[in-house]
């Protein structure tokens, strides 16, 4: 009997020394644009508020996003690139679920179950209709939820 590998793609942490890593690479946009993710944005979000104040660590992902993108050579347009209202809103939502998490656990544990909570790329669809967080307008500035308040 002979056994096939099949390599999974490992979407929990195990060290402290990753996320960590991985916050590091994306500020220096040393990240490739197709290993930037869902996962790895909610990482960072995550990292930035509990280092920061609120205000500090949005104005920190903003910027450091917007910094990413143009080391990468990604230009915003309408339909791609830096969007301000989504940024926001995940940062929101990140704060939220710390406020509402037993913060007694490992770095890796909490942010584990942060990315577990939120696997769901499409999440901020239950707060925004389609276009309404596609428009022009939401990836230049914030706009407000149209389908239900964000928490």
């Amino acid at each position: 009997m002979s056994a096939i590998a099949v390599e999974t793609k490992r979407t929990e942490y195990r060290a402290f020394a990753e996320i960590e890593s991985l916050v590091r690479a994306f500020e220096k946009a040393e990240i490739a644009r197709d290993d930037w993710n869902h996962r790895g944005h909610l990482t960072v979000a995550c990292w930035y508020l509990l280092c920061y104040p609120a205000e500090d660590a949005v104005e920190r992902m903003r910027d450091s996003l917007q910094r990413y993108l143009s080391l990468r050579g990604i230009v915003t347009t309408r339909e791609r690139g830096y969007h301000e209202t989504i940024t926001v809103s995940w940062m929101r939502l990140v704060r939220h679920y710390l406020a509402q998490t037993n913060l007694d656990c490992s770095l890796v544990e909490l942010i584990n179950g942060l990315v577990e909570y939120y696997s769901d790329k499409d999440f901020l669809l239950r707060y925004y209709s389609r276009d309404s967080l596609m428009s022009g307008e939401a990836r230049t500035g914030w706009v407000e939820p149209d389908v239900k308040p964000l928490p």
